[in-house]
């Protein structure tokens, strides 16, 4: 009972300081609002507060999507990018704006969106024997698709030159087109995607023991982790498709959440949603505002954060031990 107490009290706490963070960083940018012009002017209303929620909707996807492959494949290095998935989007992504769509409703994120969606099948179908689906020929399959994909991408790129400088943009991941629309699309597959993984963090904690051992215990071993599986490569579909690539999160947020609480998922997933929501709003908040009125690819700054952070952790863990 004071676990699940301290997790609600925390979670609560987490919650009221994504909220605060959120309200903040919806007032800043390159047009300054008063109290009395805020509510009333549509600056606000459809560009600035669709981008601070899809940030926050992408930031908590992509953590849990982190939490639930490390756990998964018994690898803390594994991340949303490693099984190809993004590269898939890219790919979509590239190829729409060499026929310019760009102009279309969600035309490049619809693209990406089916080649992510396309690549996943793919690579299930390439990893699974039977019934029964290999992890590490999943990941050495996903690496192998990732370089192919990076090739065929600068491929493209070097054919037509007068695109690469949107190709890489996009591939860099930004929220400055962000709108309601995509809010509206990728807020149901995070919802219900954090939600299974939330009611199979138990089952996660004893993948991490084992095959084998989960089995022993009851665990329906290759069941739950198809449904895992499923549930985030969707998750991670879905955000890279409305905003780009934007790499570190899924890795770095979880790392950070399992050395302040510990290994046990069913306090890193809930964790996770709120830290990994405000890292990547605080990043793209930094991405628009660091050099006015241009702004940044939101993964340039998720790395350059990310990984002292990453680094700093590691070393205070290791001379704790």
């Amino acid at each position: 009972m004071k676990k699940r107490v301290n997790i609600w009290l925390v979670s609560s706490v987490l919650l009221v300081i994504l909220a605060v963070a959120m309200a903040l960083c919806s007032t800043v940018g390159v047009v300054h609002f008063d109290r009395e012009s805020l509510l009333a002017s549509p600056i606000f209303w459809n560009l600035r507060l669709p981008r601070v929620v899809l940030s926050v909707l992408v930031g908590a996807a992509l953590s849990v999507c982190g939490a639930t492959y490390q756990s998964v494949f018994r690898n803390p290095l594994t991340d949303p990018y490693v099984l190809g998935i993004s590269s898939g989007a890219s790919l979509g992504a590239a190829i729409a704006i060499l026929l310019g769509l760009e102009a279309h409703l969600w035309g490049v994120g619809g693209m990406a969106l089916l080649t992510a969606l396309l690549t996943i099948l793919l690579i299930f179908k390439i990893a699974s024997i039977g019934n029964r689906m290999h992890t590490t020929t999943l990941l050495l399959t996903g690496v192998c698709l990732t370089f192919l994909i990076t090739a065929v991408i600068s491929l493209l790129m070097a054919l037509r030159q007068d695109k690469m400088e949107s190709i890489i943009f996009w591939t860099m991941g930004s929220f400055a087109s962000a709108s309601w629309m995509d809010v509206w699309i990728v807020l149901p597959v995070v919802v219900l995607g954090i939600l299974v993984v939330l009611f199979y963090s138990k089952d996660l904690n004893l993948l991490l023991v084992g095959s084998e051992t989960a089995q022993s215990l009851g665990v329906e071993v290759e069941k739950v982790r198809r449904r895992l599986l499923l549930f985030t490569t969707l998750m991670v579909a879905f955000a890279v498709s409305a905003c780009g690539v934007i790499g570190f999160v899924g890795l770095v947020v979880p790392h950070c959440v399992r050395l302040v609480c510990g290994a046990d998922n069913r306090r890193i997933i809930p964790y996770s949603i709120f830290v990994g929501g405000l890292f990547l709003l605080l990043c793209d908040t930094l991405a628009r505002t660091l050099i006015p009125p241009n702004e940044l690819p939101v993964g340039s700054i998720t790395s350059l954060l990310g990984a002292p952070m990453f680094i700093y952790l590691l070393y205070k863990s290791k001379r704790s031990i």
